[in-house]
């Protein structure tokens, strides 16, 4: 799995850190998405799934 997030999507909502605290982050700044492990091992692979789901620009893609 790996993660790939589009900056210019985000809108700083922090869902995806609600979601997974591990994976990503947010930039002190401006809010938007830092991705702390591009390449999550399996055991957060639902937290990353659903954090992707629960973004409301669509910011985060999953390549499996």
């Amino acid at each position: 799995m790996k993660v790939v997030v589009d900056e210019e999507k985000c809108v700083a909502a922090g869902q995806c850190v609600s979601a997974a605290m591990d994976v990503f982050d947010q930039r002190e700044e401006d809010g938007i998405v830092v991705v702390l492990d591009e390449n999550p091992p399996p055991r957060l692979a639902d937290d990353v799934r659903n954090a992707a789901a629960v973004c409301p620009a669509l910011a985060i893609r999953i390549e499996e």
